[in-house]
């Protein structure tokens, strides 16, 4: 009898990319052969978009001409501004969002047009309309208009004012900056895996980025960063009552979101920066409270499980420092990823090849039809 296939594909090989790598024992990421550890406080989200899209780091005109394509492709189309009153009256943000990022693609002009040039198009388009669309639906649901974009500031820098309404200090934008940068891209996790399976049959990028979308929505993946905040706010006693909080609910055998990952065996190395960013933004904004309850809870999950915070635990602290409300945060995972899943998307069909794995049947064999009135 042939060995049983791996649960969940683990360790199992699907795709070939010149994307990201990751090195799980030694916890380290790579995007296109660099460091995480070098890119991350050092390039810009866009410097990391064309990075991923175009293959290598841009000079200074690159980049320039990237910004401005980026600034004037976030325009909504017609039929989004049309739906998103009434999708954002309905449903969780990630449902909302699922469907808009589906109908992006009615007012697309490359929409039928899967060659190159236009995926390269579409995909800049995506990244640049992602974070309007989080805005919009945002100010849709809540009844505020959302200020025009501030040409001085990036992605992050507008995001962070169209959500607020107010325009973050440089410290603020370039934090959550660096917070796109960390999360643009992660080997072939659930969503990209999900936009690559889609490409690989020749749909077009629209239909991979929403199936993508469907998968990052789950708690298992982009979802987590929502539950760890919900969780940091749901313990009473703050800091002195993380310990007790921890030891009960793991010793009922429950899970702490934010915590453990398939890959690294030691630290993510996202969350080492992420950590340092909570500590930041506690102290400008001087209420440590959500950092010292993360500090502690790390603490104590690591004594207990021998478990490391993983991207999305201080994620969660750090968003929400920055006001960003907890149901957005799963979207600005979107916001960032983008990227990524748009290059993965034009690699994958750049050498294409349908991903169709086996499976192992485990159901009754050799099993007779009888007529319905025989039937017990």
């Amino acid at each position: 009898m042939a060995d049983k296939p791996a649960r969940g594909l683990a360790d199992v090989v699907a795709a070939s990319t010149a994307l990201s790598d990751i090195d799980g024992k030694a916890g380290r990421l790579f995007y296109r052969g660099y460091d995480i550890h070098d890119l991350a406080g050092r390039v810009s989200f866009e410097e990391c978009v064309y990075l991923l899209q175009r293959g290598k780091l841009p000079n200074r005109a690159e980049l320039d001409r990237f910004t401005a394509e980026l600034a004037a492709n976030r325009v909504l189309g017609k039929t989004v501004e049309a739906l998103l009153p009434l999708v954002a009256q309905s449903g969780t943000p990630m449902e909302a969002l699922r469907s808009l990022v589906s109908v992006l693609s009615a007012d697309d002009p490359d929409a039928g047009d899967s060659s190159p040039e236009a995926n390269e198009r579409k995909a800049l388009r995506l990244v640049a309309q992602m974070p309007v669309l989080v805005a919009r639906y945002h100010a849709a649901r809540t009844g505020t208009t959302v200020p025009e974009p501030d040409p001085e500031l990036g992605i992050a820098g507008n995001f962070l004012l169209q959500i607020t309404g107010k325009r973050p200090g440089e410290r603020e934008a370039r934090i959550f900056d660096e917070c796109l940068v960390l999360h643009a891209d992660h080997t072939m996790n659930a969503s990209t895996f999900t936009a690559r399976v889609i490409a690989a049959t020749l749909s077009d990028m629209h239909s991979a980025i929403t199936g993508a979308m469907g998968a990052l929505r789950g708690p298992l993946h982009g979802g987590a960063n929502e539950a760890v905040m919900k969780t940091l706010q749901s313990i009473e006693g703050g800091v002195d009552g993380v310990e007790a909080f921890v030891r009960e609910t793991l010793g009922a055998g429950k899970k702490i979101m934010g915590f453990g990952h398939r890959v690294y065996k030691t630290e993510d190395p996202r969350a080492t920066h992420l950590r340092k960013l909570s500590e930041e933004l506690a102290e400008i904004t001087g209420n440590r409270l959500y950092y010292d309850m993360s500090r502690k809870m790390e603490q104590v999950v690591k004594e207990v499980k021998g478990l490391y915070p993983n991207v999305d635990f201080y994620a969660a602290s750090v968003y929400h420092y920055l006001g960003i409300p907890t149901d957005l945060f799963t979207p600005v995972f979107a916001i960032s990823r983008m990227s990524g899943w748009t290059a993965h998307v034009m690699e994958q069909q750049a050498d294409n090849r349908l991903i169709r794995p086996d499976s192992e049947y485990i159901g009754p064999r050799g099993q007779k039809w009888v007529p319905i009135d025989e039937r017990p």
